[in-house]
């Protein structure tokens, strides 16, 4: 069997998905049973490094291969059933929104954001998705889901048969679990992630204004990620009321999250929450939402809260950072449960979806 998997993201500025497609396809490739072969398309066979900023392959390795991406945009199907000759199945991302006529069709739905809460994506996205959704989604052989949540959202709101999609959950790899946590001068709530409406930063400033002030004085609010699409005051408020670090190298990132005395996570809606996890895995006490995927990644392993009352993260960030024995017993349960979500794992259910789509 032959797996082409879109690796696209790992060419682009992108965060959780270019996480996913790195992790994901090295898990793949090293757990490979023989007679199978996992390629990477537009002949992305090296996977080294992970960097989010931008493309892993450097300047002139990565133009010809947008070039490419583009050009399917023009020649479409023909194009790509020639970049995928003699592949079983062509598993893609978003950014090839066109369905092969030879290799069977299968993608990964992170979440379905666009749909539920459009009002925190650009009108680029929200276009991007739905042409996705139309061209690739709906015409899948099969679908993996990132989380039951995101899978029952597919079946809800794009009326995707039930059958047709398995929930696998993402995965979390060994250097958080191994991690020795990073020094800062003082102990600090740690907030990770791109800077957009969807990820609640202004409901977290608000708050950790309502913080008492002797716990304030003690931690520092960190925040880690790049800038996306946010408001200026918001990001004016970050650099006023956290200490923003903005993006930190992958490499970095282990250690600071396990140095956090917790990670506040208060984001909207999630499709998977890497954030959640890979806090968990480090052993780090957890605040983060009720709603979307996030109880059911994190079971009774976090705190919480409704993401949009300050008052419910705040009373949560206060009886965490008042208690170290409740800190250390949030910790305990998360550490074990990042153990289910292993990319190991991951990659073992995702071989065996591969094999029923092929039908081998």
């Amino acid at each position: 069997m032959r797996v082409t998997i879109d690796a696209t993201p790992a060419l682009l500025r992108s965060a959780g998905v270019k996480s996913y497609i790195y992790h994901w396809i090295r898990s793949l490739r090293a757990q490979v049973r023989p007679g199978d072969e996992i390629l990477a398309f537009p002949f992305v066979e090296n996977l080294d490094r992970l960097v989010h900023e931008g493309s892993a392959l450097g300047f002139w390795a990565t133009a010809p291969r947008i070039a490419l991406i583009q050009a399917l945009k023009v020649f479409d199907r023909p194009l790509l059933d020639a970049a995928i000759a003699g592949s079983d199945i062509f598993h893609a991302s978003n950014q090839v929104r066109c369905a092969p006529r030879r290799a069977r069709l299968t993608a990964t739905l992170h979440d379905l954001t666009c749909w539920v809460m459009p009002e925190v994506h650009s009108a680029a996205n929200i276009r991007a998705d739905r042409t996705f959704a139309e061209r690739v989604l709906l015409h899948a052989a099969g679908l993996i889901a990132v989380s039951e949540n995101t899978r029952q959202d597919a079946i809800r709101i794009l009326g995707i048969a039930p059958e047709k999609i398995t929930t696998i959950h993402s995965g979390v790899g060994p250097e958080y679990f191994d991690a020795v946590p990073a020094y800062r001068p003082r102990p600090y709530v740690l907030y990770v992630g791109t800077l957009e409406p969807r990820k609640n930063l202004a409901t977290l400033l608000d708050a950790w204004q309502a913080v008492r002030s002797e716990l304030r004085h003690k931690f520092d609010l960190v925040v880690a990620g790049p800038r996306g699409w946010i408001a200026d005051a918001t990001f004016a408020r970050l650099r006023a009321e956290s200490s923003y670090l903005g993006y930190v190298p992958e490499a970095q990132m282990p250690g600071l999250v396990a140095g956090a005395a917790l990670l506040a996570y208060p984001s909207l809606y999630e499709g998977f929450g890497f954030p959640v996890v890979q806090a968990m895995a480090a052993g780090v006490a957890v605040v983060t939402s009720n709603n979307s995927c996030l109880p059911e990644i994190a079971g009774d392993a976090a705190l919480l809260v409704d993401p949009r009352s300050p008052a419910e993260i705040a009373a949560a960030l206060n009886r965490l950072l008042e208690s170290e024995s409740d800190r250390a017993q949030l910790a305990q349960r998360g550490r074990a449960r990042a153990e289910r979500y292993r990319w190991e794992r991951c990659a073992a259910e995702s071989l065996n979806f591969f094999h029923r789509i092929a039908g081998r």
